[in-house]
């Protein structure tokens, strides 16, 4: 009863901070937000996951200072509390910092591979995807009012620290961590310029890294030595895992292409073709590590020798492959149907 009561908080914490109009109720809601999570991080009772609990929640409550600073500070300047009315760059470059430090991009990231790390694949899942919700719309309601270049370097700086930080990863929710930053990078690097491109990048991240986190929980897969035996538990869920992941890197004509192929549009027609080739390789990290994990997953078979451990994990029942497959087939294909 309390973990429903505690679930309900989270949901309508969220759904309140996108529905606000005022600063100060949007911080309200994301404070309750942060408490609501905080028994999910630290219910295992070990002592990594009180570490990584306690990281999030002095992280969070860091940025939350730093947002209710940036409201008060504009309502002085303005006379209210309208999210719209963030006319100071002062503020406004304050309020940007607080919200990216809320969602982990550089140079705030520190807490994320760590906090993902001590938590357990789902609350790992609800981290990297539903706590982004409500700073990403807070984010699109003052984009207006955002320096661009500001923005551009976060985004180039994000995209970059993700991919080299991923590189020599062996725990998947670290990788993932890192994944997450380099998108965030692609996320904010065109906020101000095309904010819908953003929302549809945190979109379709948030869609092909449910059934990524959901296939690596029913599978008890949780290192690149993991990944190695996952096609003896279900060879059609490793095969939805590799198209998962080269759709999340970003590999043509699957999903993950679309929102970096709009992004790169946008950033060509601002006469930004120097940053967009950056951007562009610095995907490339993020496309390796990717393609490494895709590699150990579906082409390589694991050691048979007799000194080499194989992770005990729970049987896939039939039920649960049949109803999480089509999911995760239909979100890596869904690139067709989205294309105007």
């Amino acid at each position: 009863m309390s973990t429903a009561m505690i679930f309900v908080g989270l949901i309508l914490s969220t759904i309140l901070a996108t529905a606000s109009n005022s600063w100060l109720l949007a911080w309200l809601c994301l404070e309750l937000n942060t408490l609501s999570i905080l028994p999910f991080i630290s219910k295992t009772k070990h002592p990594r996951a009180i570490e990584a609990a306690t990281k999030y929640f002095l992280t969070q409550a860091t940025a939350s200072c730093l947002l209710l600073l940036a409201g008060t500070s504009n309502a002085w300047l303005t006379g209210t509390w309208d999210m719209t009315q963030m006319s100071n760059k002062l503020t406004s470059t304050t309020m940007l910092i607080a919200l990216t430090m809320k969602m982990g991009t550089v140079p705030t990231h520190f807490w994320l591979p760590e906090v993902l790390q001590g938590s357990t694949l789902l609350t790992a899942l609800l981290i990297s995807t539903w706590q982004k919700i409500a700073p990403m719309s807070l984010l699109f309601i003052m984009s207006n009012n955002i320096q661009p270049t500001f923005t551009l370097t976060l985004g180039l700086l994000s995209t970059t620290f993700g991919g080299w930080g991923g590189m020599n990863q062996t725990q998947l929710r670290k990788m993932m961590a890192y994944s997450s930053i380099a998108n965030m990078g692609w996320t904010v690097i065109t906020l101000t310029h095309e904010p819908k491109a953003s929302m549809i990048n945190i979109f379709t991240y948030i869609i092909l890294t449910t059934p990524t986190f959901l296939l690596m929980a029913l599978t008890s897969t949780k290192t690149l030595q993991n990944m190695t035996t996952m096609w003896s538990t279900s060879p059609l869920a490793t095969t939805a895992m590799a198209l998962l992941l080269l759709s999340t890197a970003g590999l043509p004509p699957l999903t993950g292409f679309l929102p970096k192929l709009i992004i790169m549009n946008e950033l060509v027609t601002q006469n930004l073709t120097p940053l967009a080739t950056m951007t562009m390789m610095t995907s490339l990290l993020t496309l390796s590590f990717y393609l490494r994990t895709t590699y150990l997953t579906t082409l390589l078979n694991p050691p048979s020798s007799a000194t080499s451990a194989t992770k005990w994990r729970q049987k896939m029942t039939k039920n649960k492959t049949m109803i999480l497959l089509p999911t995760a087939t239909t979100s890596t294909f869904m690139m067709p149907a989205l294309i105007p």
